[in-house]
């Protein structure tokens, strides 16, 4: 599948400078696209486009693609808020360009998918591609053993929750213990697991992503690396 993107981003990708003076150079004339001069920035250009700047041809950088295991107390953001940016872990190039595939909230720990290519983390994160995400849930409230095949039809049928207008989609609950489930959601509304599970009279008190699609964590808290080839490409088959 070849990789779009605007053009400002394209002549980023391409050289060092900033999305500012990219934009500068597209609105004077200066980017030629297959042999088109083009002066709009928002522009979609595709990787093998013949791209020139001031008559240089110019090739986009490599897409990236990060697994990271998110240690609690950190933000899925590239700035520092109330809480450390989780992005202090990671020491790659240019990690300004880089964003998350599905943010984890500040007290939430495991797996987070971090890129620069907005195409392949839409795929990720676009509930109707229905990639799974997998989160370990500890519960401040035990289970009763006689309520749980009934708990696990009302998550499968979908939840209504506070402030919400329908049902949350099919979610998948996995009872391992009293007070510990798996839970498979395929979407991502703001503090969903937690909503889910207060939907249900019940409290989340611990929350660890472990899986998404076919991707498992297995690196120690705070440690990142690049994914396989197979991995990057696992999430185009969902």
């Amino acid at each position: 599948m070849l990789s779009v993107m605007r053009l400002d981003k394209f002549v980023c990708k391409s050289t060092e400078l900033t999305r500012e003076e990219a934009t500068r150079y597209i609105h004077s004339g200066a980017v030629v696209v297959n042999g088109e001069v083009l002066t709009n920035e928002a522009a979609q250009v595709h990787e093998n486009n013949l791209v020139l700047l001031n008559g240089i041809r110019l090739k986009a950088r490599d897409f990236r693609y990060i697994m990271m295991h998110k240690p609690a107390g950190t933000v899925c953001s590239n700035i520092d808020e109330m809480y450390p940016s989780l992005f202090h872990y990671l020491d790659v190039d240019k990690v300004s360009e880089l964003h998350i595939a599905g943010r984890l909230d500040a007290d939430t720990t495991g797996l987070v998918l971090i890129t620069d290519d907005g195409r392949w983390s839409f795929h990720i994160t676009q509930p109707t591609n229905d990639c799974g995400k997998v989160y370990r849930v500890q519960l401040s409230k035990a289970i009763p053993a006689e309520q749980s095949v009934d708990l696990v039809a009302q998550f499968n049928q979908g939840l209504q929750l506070q402030g919400e207008t329908g049902l949350t989609r099919p979610a998948k609950l996995d009872i391992i213990a009293p007070r510990e489930v798996l839970l498979t959601i395929t979407e991502g509304k703001f503090h969903q697991v937690k909503r889910m599970f207060a939907a249900v009279g019940n409290r989340v008190v611990a929350l660890h992503r472990e899986r998404i699609g076919d991707v498992f964590l297995d690196l120690g808290i705070g440690q990142w690396r690049y994914l396989s080839k197979n991995e990057v490409e696992s999430f185009n088959n969902n």
